[in-house]
């Protein structure tokens, strides 16, 4: 028993034994179950971290092998985007050609082409359309668990595949975009081009049409015989030669009306007798009772007027009196005179044509020359030439 003594004012109460060895606690041991619950807790853990770790980045390779499959297809796409989108617009150019035209021009088997080749290369820009048109997968944002994890990679390994199938398919349309555009392109040039082959004969088969009408459609023709694609141009070029040769047909139609009546089958048989005198030069006629003074009481009278520039080019006035003549030697010789005027565009330089005596003498040398003796070549109003004028347009054919 220990004996406690009361303390002092302001001090402690203690023991009076303050030292002595300290009683022992018995230690005791972990149970061996919660050992072995740690370490089912630690291999838990690291299992799942394991399985988290191989999620991600299995994730991120099927992702990567996506995007790889995705940019491809996307590229590709582009491309027979672009070459698709450039046939339909030539499709379209070569569909309004055979819309517009009307027959005028050209000829009916080539037009039979283009239209079969415009039906083909629409079914075919159809097809690729409908690849093109397909959805393509995307991915979305990265999953963040494990089972989530794998779960993606799987659907994204499956978007590849289906994504590389359509790169597949895709890669099979060039060949029969090019194959439609080249005969696209080779019979809608083939169709325009009888159309300018055409413009030719067809010109000479309304030879009465007026100059300025022959030429425009001259013109257009050139204009179309010089196109190498199918495109807004080649309509407009085309539109435009089927308007010339409108033209032409009104123009030679407005001429006959005008040279109807009795005279009428002469007047064209004098104008194309004309025509023979001077090949290349492009000859117009006009008709009236009296022409420069003349015409009545036997007399004839004739007018020539000619450009310097291209093409070769003239309009002839004939008075009516020449037709009512013909065939008479002075009505052939008056011909012949005025032809001479019209053809000198042919032989610039060979003669002075300064003044008026000049000029008169040249057409009277040219008729001359081409063996019309007859004083209506123009010896009778302007005298003889001379011989070097004869030598001269001798030369000029």
């Amino acid at each position: 028993m220990t004996r406690l003594t009361a303390p002092e004012p302001g001090g402690h109460l203690l023991p009076a034994r303050l030292a002595g060895p300290r009683p022992t606690v018995p230690r005791r041991r972990p149970r061996r179950g919660v050992v072995l619950a740690l370490l089912g807790a630690l291999l838990v853990v690291g299992g799942l971290g394991g399985l988290q770790l191989t999620a991600s980045l299995g994730y991120d390779d099927s992702r990567d092998r996506f995007t790889e499959a995705l940019s491809a297809a996307d590229a590709r796409a582009a491309e027979i985007r672009r070459t698709t989108d450039e046939l339909i617009s030539t499709t379209d150019a070569a569909s309004q050609l055979v819309e517009i035209d009307s027959g005028m021009l050209t000829d009916p088997q080539t037009k039979e082409r283009l239209a079969a080749s415009v039906a083909s290369a629409s079914e075919t820009t159809s097809n690729t359309g409908d690849l093109l048109d397909e959805d393509l997968p995307d991915a979305e944002a990265k999953p963040v668990v494990f089972w989530e994890l794998f779960a993606a990679a799987t659907a994204l390994k499956s978007d590849a595949e289906v994504v590389a199938t359509l790169d597949a398919e895709l890669a099979q349309e060039p060949p029969a975009l090019d194959a439609a555009a080249s005969d696209l392109t080779e019979s809608g040039l083939a169709f325009l081009g009888s159309a300018a082959d055409t413009a030719a004969p067809f010109e000479t088969a309304h030879i009465s049409a007026k100059n300025d009408d022959v030429i425009a459609l001259r013109n257009a023709a050139a204009s179309v015989s010089e196109l190498t694609t199918l495109d807004e141009r080649s309509v407009s070029s085309f539109t435009a030669l089927q308007n010339a040769a409108g033209q032409v047909v009104a123009s030679e139609s407005a001429e006959l009306a005008e040279k109807a009546g009795p005279l009428q089958g002469v007047r064209l048989e004098v104008e194309a007798f004309a025509r023979s005198l001077a090949p290349g030069v492009l000859l117009e006629f006009d008709w009236s009772p009296v022409v420069n003074g003349a015409g009545y009481n036997g007399s004839m009278g004739g007018l020539t007027t000619w450009w310097w520039d291209e093409p070769d080019r003239a309009l002839i006035e004939l008075s009516d009196s020449v037709a009512a003549q013909w065939p008479a030697e002075r009505s052939r010789a008056l011909v012949a005179h005025e032809v001479g005027h019209a053809i000198s565009v042919k032989c610039e330089g060979m003669y002075d044509a300064s003044t008026q005596d000049s000029i008169e003498k040249w057409a009277t040398a040219w008729a001359i020359g081409m063996g019309f003796s007859d004083d209506a070549n123009g010896v009778s109003a302007y005298g003889y030439p001379p011989q070097s004028y004869i030598d001269a347009a001798l030369a000029c054919r």
